[in-house]
């Protein structure tokens, strides 16, 4: 069996960074913003973590050409770095890494913060390196406590609020995973989500079996009729999950079926005559190329 092919050179190598040429200008901004002074602050505290990404030297010039690390790359020029560690690509697209990357999800950020803690880095180091306050660090740190295995495993790959855990622990874990699967498939895995969904769950599925504090402006009768509407809901939601891939199967088929009948200029000419504005919504269906088009 063949050794798989890698895009770059395993090993980093150091390179002077006055060899190394962007491959395209900094953005308007770029270097009075969030991001580039979080950067900055992350590298002094800690030195550059992730290593650039550049092309092969050009057998004439000896330079390299910046795929991936623009910002990085700008940063260390201005704090004064001579050279940086760097990836060598080993094919010859000319294409921005960028695209090709999965960033971390929330909870492998986690899992780096606490392996980081665990191993003595003060807490006060990792919000300098991050620019961010350390409140927000203990969040990040304490994301998973409360929350069961399950709906961990549901939000390995997801991005969201470290806010989110401190709503959905106060729920017990069937009903944790119950929320987390109706906000992914809904593809809204927000706070104010999640709070809704607390506020709508029955009191025997809440930690404590204590009831959320009441919404402003919201009564006792008007919470309980929104609980039964939200059970409702989240029913009917689940039925339409379970038929999707058989529904959207048997539509194509019939696009394909209409598609193959109106092709067939008797029947086309047929309809026209007698029938034009059924003729007019089969073709509108045989056109359309999306569930949510209008």
């Amino acid at each position: 069996m063949s050794a798989p092919h890698l895009g770059f050179v395993p090993e980093p190598l150091t390179l002077p960074l006055d060899r190394i040429l962007p491959s395209r200008k900094p953005p308007e901004g770029l270097l009075t913003s969030r991001k580039f002074h979080q950067i900055v602050a992350s590298i002094t505290a800690v030195g550059l973590i992730e290593p650039l990404s550049v092309t092969k030297a050009d057998k004439e010039s000896g330079q390299h050409l910046l795929l991936d690390g623009h910002m990085r790359w700008l940063v260390l020029k201005q704090l004064g770095y001579a050279d940086a560690p760097c990836l060598i690509a080993t094919d010859d697209e000319s294409y921005t890494y960028n695209n090709r990357i999965n960033r971390i999800s929330t909870i492998q950020e986690h899992h780096m913060l606490r392996r980081a803690v665990e191993r003595g880095v003060p807490i006060t180091k990792l919000a300098s390196a991050l620019n961010v306050d350390t409140s927000h660090i203990h969040r990040k740190v304490g994301l998973l406590d409360g929350i069961c295995a399950e709906a961990v495993d549901l939000l390995k790959d997801q991005q969201f609020s470290a806010n989110l855990s401190t709503v959905i622990r106060k729920m017990k874990p069937t009903r944790q995973i119950e929320s987390i699967e109706l906000m992914i498939a809904a593809n809204s895995i927000t706070v104010a989500y999640a709070e809704a969904l607390l506020a709508a769950t029955p009191q025997h599925l809440l930690v404590g079996g204590q009831k959320p504090k009441k919404l402003n402006g919201v009564t006792a009768d008007q919470m309980m009729k929104m609980e039964r509407e939200m059970g409702n809901l989240e029913g009917q939601f689940k039925l339409a999950q379970q038929s999707y891939g058989q529904d959207v199967l048997n539509l194509v088929l019939a696009k394909g079926f209409l598609a193959k009948l109106l092709d067939n200029k008797a029947v086309a000419r047929f309809l026209s005559q007698r029938q034009p504005d059924v003729m007019a919504e089969l073709q509108h269906i045989v056109e359309t190329v999306a569930l949510d088009q209008g």
